[in-house]
């Protein structure tokens, strides 16, 4: 069997709109791979196409995350098929919109420089608020999903809230810095209203494609470490059920499943961390003392969680 062919046998089931939206996400990611290398523009300091190569690949984790989490779907399925191709197509038009911008060296976020501009980023908004309570239903009907293996169980449950949690926390660069709230104030018209870096104004040193400060905190950074507790957490759950064979205390499903929720729960707390280091307006590769502190209990109870997971055997 070739690897085409077990791929198409390994995701028969699942939601085909979104697959599909996941592999065209992918060839997209590609194309603007190309396009950082052929276009030297940039905007705020960053490759003017390095926005939608990050919403490419961002999307395509998220669609062929969501397009097998349907197929695990015993009731609701049609309601959940309907839900999942309106997230493809909101999705699919937000695109749109933001690599035209990108096309006209216009930033698609924040942006209320001209009346087209804003219009654009109003119907983005728009957009996303849409995308955000079709997730939430979606999840909503993930947590009522019955799984067998209990580790796949909470690693699914948890992974869809922190993911929701992780959506939700990009309402924080919705909000008008203080420097925009003083030009309104004084009559003036702000080009961006909104912003992703805390203590400096947007456009400053970064990290290479990511983009995130490396001089003062980024809200990009929690919103898209949550966002992706979707992938991460079902991944966990098969990395200890590949290792099952190997370790005997692994076999069993019940300690699988503690190990899932210790780190969901230290997936949480790094989320948590992460939020409180952008808000202090510092950086992340510049953690003061008390953001090494907490990172560093963080760990030691995730490892003592694991510890005791994989240690304590239920009577």
């Amino acid at each position: 069997m070739t690897i085409l062919a077990d791929v198409r046998s390994r995701t028969r089931g699942w939601h085909r709109p979104s697959a599909l939206a996941a592999a065209t996400l992918g060839v997209v990611a590609v194309l603007c791979v190309a396009a950082l290398l052929v276009d030297q523009r940039t905007l705020a300091g960053a490759p003017i196409w390095a926005k939608p190569f990050k919403f490419a690949v961002s999307g395509t984790l998220y669609f062929a995350t969501w397009s097998w989490l349907v197929s695990l779907l015993p009731r609701f399925r049609r309601t959940a098929n309907w839900l999942t191709n309106f997230l493809v197509l909101v999705f699919a038009a937000e695109y749109v919109l933001l690599v035209f911008q990108a096309a006209r060296g216009r930033a698609s976020h924040f942006n209320n420089a001209t009346p087209q501009d804003a219009l654009i980023y109003n119907v983005m908004g728009k957009m996303i608020m849409g995308l955000w309570v079709a997730t939430l239903v979606l999840t909503v009907l993930v947590m009522v999903t019955k799984i067998e293996d209990r580790a796949s169980f909470w690693a699914v449950r948890a992974g869809a809230v922190l993911s929701l949690a992780g959506i939700s926390l990009g309402i924080l660069m919705t909000s008008p810095t203080a420097q925009q709230l003083a030009q309104w104030q004084t009559g003036g018209r702000p080009d961006m209203v909104g912003a992703h870096t805390v203590g400096l104004a947007d456009g400053g040193p970064g990290l290479p494609i990511l983009g995130w400060s490396t001089v003062a905190g980024d809200l990009r950074i929690p919103h898209f470490v949550g966002m992706h507790a979707l992938q991460a957490l079902p991944l966990l759950a098969l990395a200890l059920a590949a290792l099952a064979p190997r370790f005997a205390r692994l076999r069993e499903d019940a300690v699988r499943a503690r190990l899932v929720l210790v780190g969901a729960a230290g997936y949480a707390g790094l989320t948590a961390l992460v939020t409180w280091q952008a808000l202090r307006a510092q950086s992340i590769v510049h953690p003061d003392a008390a953001t090494l502190g907490v990172f560093a209990l963080l760990v030691a109870g995730v490892a003592l969680g694991a510890f005791a997971a994989v240690r304590v055997r239920v009577r």
